[in-house]
């Protein structure tokens, strides 16, 4: 399940490559600049909870789709109110995607630690086995 939102990640990101838009002219550029975002903090939020065995296709897919259009309207009712809004959302998600970020790479080390240790346990075990099992030389 944790594969679901690295592949979305990965073929949006091949998509927009291959397509070759043009830049996104002015104010609609914020929009899509936040917009991304918050689709790339629930793709985080996605990898952390899968994990975590906590991922949910519902929640993830809902929660995508919420986090782009709320993220989106705030920006755009910034732009109304002539209150840059869009910097505070980035700033918002940005923070989201770097706590999501360390707490994957904290999740990763972990693991990796513990694999180092149980190998290591392991050795040591056959190596007292072996010790073990071998007769004691005559004086």
């Amino acid at each position: 399940m944790i594969l679901i939102p690295f592949v979305a990640l990965l073929l949006g990101a091949f998509i927009a490559l291959a397509i070759h838009l043009p830049a996104v002219p002015g104010v609609y550029g914020q929009y899509l600049a936040v917009a991304c975002l918050a689709g790339f903090d629930t793709v985080c939020g996605g990898i952390r909870a899968g994990l975590e065995d906590k991922f949910r296709r519902e929640v993830f897919i809902t929660g995508f789709v919420s986090n782009v259009v709320i993220a989106s309207f705030i920006a755009w009712f910034g732009e109304q109110i002539y209150i840059n809004l869009f910097l505070a959302v980035a700033l918002v998600l940005g923070a989201r995607i770097f706590t999501n970020l360390s707490l994957i790479r904290r999740y990763g080390l972990t693991k990796f630690q513990d694999a180092r240790d149980r190998r290591r346990l392991q050795v040591q075990a056959q190596t007292q086995a072996v010790a073990s099992a071998q007769p004691e030389p005559n004086p």
